[in-house]
């Protein structure tokens, strides 16, 4: 299949190795947290800080909010993951976990003086594992290995035109 981009045998592999990698990141992330019933966000958003963390606690004032939120990262993580994995509208995907790191980053931001009641894995400044994640995804946007490796080979060829012209896959 021509997709109009050329890779080397490693360059593709590579990519697609990477793809899986972040997929399976992903999907488990939801997994782990749709297996536990009392896995909640509570404790992350009430810990946020930065500019925009008055947004983030409002979020958990309300009941039936925060149920929501849950079950959308619940669910975005697991769903995103498994596109990534499958090759199945990985750009969607790749768009979607952007802005769910995006969030996360926003929320807990790696500034100096920053204090979080959870820990980092780490020390970071400015640039942590959240947004090296993003930019992985923003290259999986740009260089869609799917259409060669993945299942939007055969989406590309059964979506309607109009679907097709979105370039979602």
């Amino acid at each position: 299949m021509d997709t109009g981009t050329r890779f080397s045998k490693s360059q593709l592999t590579w990519l697609i190795i990477l793809r899986i990698f972040i997929g399976w990141h992903f999907m488990y992330e939801g997994a782990v947290k749709i297996m536990n019933p009392g896995w909640t966000s509570l404790p992350y958003l009430l810990d946020s800080q930065g500019f925009a963390s008055s947004f983030f606690v409002r979020l958990t004032q309300n009941p039936a909010c925060m149920h929501a939120v849950n079950l959308l990262n619940e669910w975005s993580l697991f769903v995103i993951g498994l596109a990534l994995i499958l090759g199945c509208f990985s750009r969607l995907a790749c768009l979607g976990g952007m802005v769910l790191l995006l969030l996360y980053y926003v929320s807990h931001p790696s500034f100096i003086g920053a204090n979080y009641l959870m820990p980092f894995e780490g020390s970071y400044l400015w640039i942590d594992k959240n947004l090296v994640e993003l930019a992985a995804l923003g290259v999986l946007f740009v260089f869609p290995t799917s259409r060669i490796w993945g299942l939007d080979r055969l989406l590309v060829k059964a979506l309607p035109a109009s679907i097709r012209k979105l370039n979602l896959n």
